[in-house]
């Protein structure tokens, strides 16, 4: 395999966390190679160190703390609940969120902690006046890309409405071409494909 493609490891020994986590992850980093591990045994007979990031269970981590205090910098605790005093020293994700509330964790940790320095480009961002005739190389016109900004942001369609001067009916429309020219259907889908590519940043969502 190519030096260049990033590899995630997931140690967990529930196999439906593990599942979905890898499913998310490979949604979001295109390219990125996820391997799942039940035990911290079947990670140490793999190649430990080739790994990026490391999402692993509280367990994992109680037993193996000297391992991953040592990667501490790309070290993921997955927990049930926040700010248990032996993970004070390590980034966390709750992985009972709901999907789109997890998109949103993994997304700041990807942009911040865990991108190693590497940003997203400045894009349209909606708080600039932007004109209806300019389009994207995806189609999208400059105001379907500021309702796709504040749908991100968690408005309601109203909200976007009075936010942008426009009707109702208007952001329902835009929402829909934004569905129709992306083909994707969810909330959770739009938010990774609004900070993969550019159009906000993960700590703005």
């Amino acid at each position: 395999m190519p030096h260049n493609i990033p590899e995630i490891a997931i140690v967990n020994s529930n196999t439906l966390t593990c599942i979905g986590l890898q499913t998310l992850i490979e949604r979001m980093m295109k390219g990125t190679v996820v391997r799942t591990f039940n035990s911290f045994d079947t990670l140490m007979r793999d190649t430990p160190d080739a790994y990026v990031h490391y999402f692993i269970s509280s367990g994992i981590l109680l037993e193996h703390a000297a391992f991953f205090l040592q990667r501490k910098h790309k070290t993921i605790v997955l927990t049930t609940s926040q700010g248990m005093p032996h993970q004070t020293e390590f980034h966390t994700l709750d992985v009972n969120l709901p999907e789109e509330q997890l998109v949103r964790a993994l997304l700041r940790l990807q942009q911040s902690a865990h991108s190693h320095g590497r940003h997203l480009p400045p894009h349209l961002t909606g708080s600039h006046p932007v004109r209806e005739e300019r389009c994207e190389p995806n189609g999208l016109t400059a105001r379907e890309v500021e309702v796709l900004i504040l749908i991100v942001r968690g408005m309601l369609n109203k909200e976007i409405a009075d936010r942008l001067g426009i009707s109702l009916t208007t952001v329902i429309s835009h929402r829909k071409n934004l569905t129709e020219k992306l083909n994707i259907r969810s909330v959770s889908g739009l938010t990774i494909y609004a900070v993969m590519n550019g159009y906000i940043e993960a700590d703005r969502i």
